[in-house]
């Protein structure tokens, strides 16, 4: 009986094995299965560019049906678009009208043959402020893409003259976007927490930058600023750690409240001959700067603990001849190294008739694509420097 019964509890635990054996290989199965599902959801995005013409603003909605527009990664419009056009755009982008996530998966996304127009409906509401989006004439509005952090390739209208506050921010996948030559103005926050662009050059016609504009934009490494520039407002480029140099446009006059600080990637710095303001902390945190090239003879106004956090002992700022005192007794004075310089770079003016212009620069050091009017300063093949007044 005894036999019997051990016999039994073996031959139970054998089936209890192949069980436990069977139920792993069944959940195997299952997961091999969910992930070809997952696969196959995958392959059934339409990764070619699809192209869409509007014959009227309004229509894009009835142009895309709702099974497509969660499916589409590619997309150029052609033609001009409104407020109603706009809701579908940022809903294929990832957001919905709330700002909520929606299904849409659009990561790149061409607009350089459309215009936007106003009318249509709002393409976003604003709960908590109680505030609604509409299109405006030639305007990329405000938050026009706000938190699309899917897109990663962005083509604007040729057109448009201005960018709302938060046109951009938040969309962190954004890696190149060219800005039309016509913009002249940009709102606070445009491009704040893009941390994925890494270069970009701002309109000729710009003169300002608003607050928070390029903060968190973290892997910007190279940055082209306009030379009709007179103003950076507060915390503009806060946090944007992979600057790793700045020369700053002559016009410039202000420079705001914390508008560099925390770029910690920074070690060369060029202040223009015509800056008058320098905010609280507006370079606190550059703790990679090795050299600040002044090229103002006068001490602009400056705010308190400008350079805190930067290595006194290992950066070297220069100064104009004749101007060290001033500057020494000042916040400039938090650096050990003070040393003046000849701003123009000539030490000694020669000339030869077989050497050829190497490269030009303005009086504030600023090189130059094509002679400019007023004094350049032009570097020779045989090594001279000479000062050209071009009329």
């Amino acid at each position: 009986m005894e036999y019997y019964l051990q016999k039994k509890k073996i031959i139970k635990n054998r089936e209890m094995r192949n069980f436990t054996f069977k139920g792993l290989f069944l959940e195997v199965v299952f997961i091999v299965l969910g992930s070809l599902s997952i696969q196959a959801a995958d392959d059934g995005l339409i990764t070619k560019q699809i192209t869409v013409k509007l014959e009227k603003a309004g229509t894009l909605r009835d142009k895309i049906g709702s099974t497509k527009r969660d499916k589409i990664t590619n997309l150029k419009i052609i033609g001009e678009i409104n407020g109603s056009d706009w809701s579908v755009i940022r809903y294929m982008a990832g957001r919905d009208y709330y700002d909520s996530e929606s299904d849409g998966k659009l990561a790149i996304l061409d607009l350089s043959e459309t215009k936007i127009v106003s009318g249509g409906g709002r393409y976003l509401y604003d709960d908590y402020y109680r505030d609604y989006f509409y299109t405006h004439d030639n305007e990329l509005g405000s938050r026009a893409f706000y938190n699309c952090s899917g897109l990663t390739s962005l083509s604007l209208p040729s057109g448009i003259t201005s960018i709302g506050w938060e046109a951009f921010s938040g969309c962190s996948g954004l890696t190149s976007l060219s800005l039309p030559s016509g913009i002249t103005s940009m709102g606070n926050e445009a491009f704040s927490g893009c941390s994925g662009l890494t270069s970009l050059s701002l309109p000729s016609g710009l003169t300002s930058i608003g607050y928070n504009a390029f903060s968190g934009c973290s892997g910007l490494t190279s940055l082209s600023l306009p030379s009709g520039l007179t103003s950076i407002d507060f915390n503009a480029f806060s946090g944007c750690s992979g600057l790793t140099s700045l020369s700053l446009p002559s016009g410039l006059t202000s420079i705001g409240v914390g508008a560099f600080s925390g770029c910690s990637g920074l070690t060369s710095l060029s202040l223009s001959s015509g800056l008058t303001s320098i905010g609280d902390v507006a370079f606190s945190g550059c703790s990679g700067l090795t050299s600040i090239y002044v090229y103002t003879e006068k001490l602009p106004n400056t705010g308190s603990n400008v350079f805190d956090g930067c290595d006194a002992k290992k950066c070297t700022v220069y100064i104009p001849k004749g101007t060290y005192d001033d500057y020494w007794l000042s916040e400039f004075g938090y650096f050990e190294n003070i040393v003046e310089f000849d701003p123009t770079g000539i030490n000694n003016v020669i000339t030869s008739n077989d050497a050829k212009e190497l490269s030009r620069y303005s009086l504030n050091g600023q090189r130059l694509s094509a002679p400019t009017k007023g004094l350049n300063i032009v570097k020779y093949s045989d090594g001279s420097v000479k000062k050209v007044a071009i009329q």
